[in-house]
């Protein structure tokens, strides 16, 4: 496995780039561990399938480097990267058997016989494709010929990387899960480093040890599922993990006041923003408690979702949720209050601490 080093990383796919907005890939510049888990996460366009085709040759960056293991790889082909790639719709040998796919590019690599079959019925169990081994790929479903393209993506031992470009779009829901449990169970076994780009979070959250959130080109946040649910690094990521995600309010600072409309509230310090920044407040639905202390809002419509409620509301002049439980009581005249340890404070929509 590799560790691989992404060295002020640029790209864009139109000729002599002049600003930021000209750039598909704006500056990364990160280094992600040997043997980690990482997804990508963003919406259509922020730039993860480019930066997955950079790591794997298939696109050379307009500008920086791409080290594994300190060795730079920018100028290598993708077979000389030893890269095992899985995309989004199968790419698999609709003429040979099951058995055979996967076994294709061990073969391919003059891995003994015996390995060989070691290794393929290892993967067909695991994808649940052991009865269905000795038959032709032409005749199987969408989801079933994916199953193959991503057991070949495992099937090797000896990668420096595993890359997943949306791979599970054509599985059924419940195959999803099955995949995403088999292909973490996988890493913790193997210590593969793997890289699964996708814009479900459900997915990210419950594969990587480590999400990477892209947005409009750039990484604007790596961390665990809970870092980027309690500390959003920035107000996207603050609106895109999390149903419903994150509230985010315009606000005042003054030391450690904060100003939202006709309401306000104290902090224990006081945030540190640059003079003419635009202030925001940032809180999530589930850290809202609804009750008659507090300050006021008008709920306009409440959304029974099963064990939960979700409150909809006008707070300081400004749509809000708030996450309840089921059984949860709503007042008629309600007031809410936030949870101080769950408080992010944002300027120009990047979140400042206590240090600034």
């Amino acid at each position: 496995m590799a560790r691989i080093t992404l060295d002020h990383i640029r790209h864009a796919y139109g000729p002599n780039p002049q600003s930021d907005k000209d750039y598909a890939l704006r500056e990364v510049d990160h280094e992600w561990n040997d043997g980690g888990a990482y997804a990508l996460l963003g919406p259509s366009g922020c730039g993860k399938t480019t930066l997955l085709n950079i790591i794997s040759g298939l696109l050379q960056p307009s500008h920086g480097r791409i080290l594994f293991d300190g060795k730079d790889v920018t100028n290598l082909a993708t077979q000389a990267r030893n890269i095992a790639q899985v995309f989004q719709f199968p790419v698999i040998y609709d003429t040979m058997t099951v058995y055979d796919n996967l076994a294709f590019p061990l073969r391919n690599r003059g891995v003994s016989e015996p390995e060989v079959d070691r290794r393929v019925r290892e993967i067909l169990e695991m994808i649940d494709l052991t009865p269905m081994a000795r038959r032709k790929a032409q005749g199987l479903t969408a989801d079933q010929k994916q199953k193959i393209s991503l057991g070949r993506g495992l099937v090797r031992s000896d990668v420096n990387a595993i890359l997943f470009d949306e791979p599970l779009t054509v599985i059924d829901p419940h195959m999803k899960w099955v995949l995403r449990s088999q292909l973490k169970r996988l890493h913790k076994q193997f210590g593969f480093t793997m890289v699964y780009v996708t814009h479900d979070q459900t997915e990210a959250l419950t594969f990587a040890d480590k999400v990477v959130v892209m947005y409009e080109g750039e990484i604007v946040q790596i961390g665990t599922p809970a870092e980027l649910f309690e500390k959003p690094s920035h107000t996207f990521v603050g609106y895109f993990i999390g149903s419903p995600g994150m509230n985010v309010l315009p606000a005042k600072l003054d030391g450690s006041r904060v100003t939202m409309g006709a309401e306000s509230l104290t902090l224990d310090y006081a945030p540190k923003a640059a003079s003419g920044a635009k202030t925001e407040l940032g809180i999530r639905p589930e850290f809202i408690r609804l009750g008659r202390e507090g300050m006021p809002v008008t709920i306009s419509r409440v959304e029974d979702i099963g064990r939960q409620k979700i409150v909809r509301a006008d707070f300081a002049g400004q749509p809000i949720a708030i996450v309840l439980t089921e059984d949860a009581e709503i007042p008629a005249e309600a007031r809410v209050t936030f949870d101080p340890k769950a408080i992010n404070i944002y300027a120009d929509s990047w979140r400042v601490g206590r240090e600034g």
